[in-house]
């Protein structure tokens, strides 16, 4: 059985966001090598009136790293109307790289890909299972599908959107635990992995058909068999055992950053 998913991009908001990102450029002085969708819409899981989530990488001229003070490295625009842009300078998408950074994972695994530095992209992701860390990404999934559930799921009536939002991490620490190494950003996939139960799967898509036709503030009542799982999967977590270290190459790092900037 699959999973109900969909990327909606519309024509008009992809040029909107080239544009932003052209913009950017010229207003800071950098070059953006990589931007993507982040949210709901590269989950697959968007109601009609989510935003765009647009994360992006960038890098600076050579003179802005031979300052002695330490600069600002992140730009981020302010929201408006349906677009949220912000972005990390690349020396510190590294150094998060290097400390095995959940986020920054699922960036590099975006079904929805605005505009690339094709041969940087592909440097990334190829160096990027080397620093994955089982144990801190299940923390990072496990600690947020726990805040989400005590913040948002607590009552009778619920946002329903809230429900994704704890599924999906508490499914990407069970990846994690299976031995499968990063867990894709796509829902569909991660759900058709990790859940067995028929008719957990069948709850999940009729929550998963309303969230996409609804929009986001939708409430209603709670989806039984989705709650009574999160619970018990809360309830029962168990210590990791026998977790890989990293092993990524630091050296491969610097010289992608070295070449990066020097490409400018």
């Amino acid at each position: 059985m699959t999973f109900l998913y969909a990327h909606p991009i519309d024509d008009a908001i992809r040029a909107r966001v080239m544009a932003e990102l052209a913009a950017i450029e010229a207003r800071h002085d950098v070059r953006v090598l990589f931007a993507c969708e982040s949210g709901s819409r590269g989950w697959g899981f968007a109601s009609p009136d989510s935003d765009y989530d647009v994360r992006f990488l960038y890098v600076h001229k050579l003179d802005w790293y031979l300052r002695v003070e330490a600069q600002r490295d992140v730009i981020e625009v302010p929201i408006s109307d349906e677009l949220d842009v912000c972005g990390w300078e690349l020396r510190k998408a590294l150094q998060l790289l290097r400390r095995s950074n959940p986020t920054l994972f699922e960036w590099l695994d975006s079904p929805v890909v605005y505009r690339e530095d094709a041969a940087l992209a592909r440097q990334l992701r190829a160096l990027a299972p080397g620093f994955f860390s089982e144990r801190k990404s299940r923390w990072h999934y496990l600690a947020m599908a726990r805040k989400n559930f005590r913040g948002y799921l607590q009552g009778e009536t619920v946002r329903l959107k809230k429900y994704l939002y704890v599924l999906r991490p508490l499914l990407a620490a069970q990846w994690v635990d299976m031995g499968r190494g990063m867990p894709p950003m796509r829902f569909a996939e991660l759900a058709a992995a990790t859940v067995g139960d028929a008719a957990l799967r069948d709850e999940i898509n009729a929550l998963l058909a309303v969230k996409m036709a609804e929009n986001e503030s939708e409430y209603g009542a709670r989806f039984p068999l989705i709650h009574a799982f999160i619970e018990r999967e809360l309830e029962t977590e168990k210590l990791p055992q026998g977790c890989k270290k990293p092993a990524g190459n630091d050296a491969a790092l610097d010289r992608l950053l070295f070449d990066a900037i020097h490409r400018g």
